[in-house]
């Protein structure tokens, strides 16, 4: 048994470091710095990142990118995320976790490297309305829509399976907002009504198609180790049901149910992100290590520079 659980523990770890041995020098490195980061212990920003509720958050949003034929059209011309799932996972977890515990510097270096791959993604793409159009990753209107679909699935994730927000969803969407301006989003939601204003003006150019089915189809059934396709399989559903009704409809999906009767999805959920809790151990390497620069800095955990 103790064997099997060190396995488990390995696999469940490496799923999020793209199968790294040991804990990633990034999220050591984030101990050093000259200042306690764009957010402290006490915010918003600090509750949900830290939450394991951020799982299904991840799953929710590429669904709900992936309606925008632009987003689709980059991930589908230049990821390979088919063949190394693990590691786009884990470059999207060490963007997260940099702005979030890094210190300044280091946020705002981490959102340089993703603008800079962003200047080599370019193609073309078909609009809802049937009108061919040139893109780049690091179009605005591109880079808006990415903003407010992760902070739509975040935030719906966190209210269905995560624990107290600080501040509430508003201060959330402020908080976040601030990833929003170091990727270049002009005037970025700083509220949850303006969040779904923004969002709202997408909603034309939103379809679903075959790149769609086929990200759907991947995000249902990734290739996980075996201990990890049970857990994963209702952490999807989880995010299906978190969803807000109208992207759930746009993607097709329904949540799981036995005739007219609903299965028990959120309680299944907690019961398996507290054993990847478990399994993870808190708090995560990424926040240890914040801890540790903020005391070496003086500050009193919860001032957030």
């Amino acid at each position: 048994m103790k064997r099997f659980l060190a396995r488990w523990r390995r696999e469940l770890r490496g799923t999020f470091s793209a199968n790294s041995p040991a804990i990633p020098q990034w999220e050591l490195d984030l101990e050093h710095g000259n200042d306690g980061g764009y957010f402290g212990p006490d915010s918003a920003a600090w509750a949900v990142h830290g939450s394991t509720a951020t799982l299904v958050a991840g799953i929710q949003s590429l669904l709900i990118q992936s309606l925008h034929p632009g987003a689709m059209a980059g991930v589908h011309d230049h990821s390979d995320y088919a063949r190394e799932p693990l590691s786009r996972l884990a470059g999207t977890i060490r963007w997260i976790f940099t702005l979030t515990y890094g210190d300044t510097a280091a946020a705002q270096a981490a959102c340089s490297r993703v603008l800079k791959i962003h200047r080599h993604i370019t193609g073309s793409y078909t609009t809802a309305a049937a009108e061919e159009v040139q893109y780049s990753a690091n179009d605005p209107d591109l880079l808006r829509w990415v903003h407010l679909a992760f902070i739509e699935a975040f935030l719906a994730s966190s209210r269905y399976v995560g624990g107290p927000m600080p501040g509430g969803p508003d201060s959330y969407v402020a908080d976040w907002a601030v990833a929003g301006h170091l990727m270049t989003v002009n005037n970025p939601p700083l509220t949850e009504r303006e969040l779904h204003r923004q969002l709202a003006a997408f909603t034309p150019e939103l379809r679903y198609d075959h790149r769609v089915a086929d990200t759907v189809a991947f995000l249902r059934n990734p290739p996980l180790p075996r201990s990890q396709q049970m857990g994963y399989r209702i952490l999807f559903a989880s995010a299906v049901a978190a969803m807000a009704p109208e992207y759930r409809a746009l993607l097709r999906l329904d949540t799981p149910r036995v005739g007219r009767v609903r299965l028990p999805v959120r309680s299944a959920a907690k019961v398996v992100l507290g054993v990847v809790r478990w399994g993870l151990g808190t708090p995560g390497p990424s926040e240890r290590s914040a801890r540790a620069r903020r005391r070496r800095l003086g500050l009193d955990g919860t001032e957030a520079n």
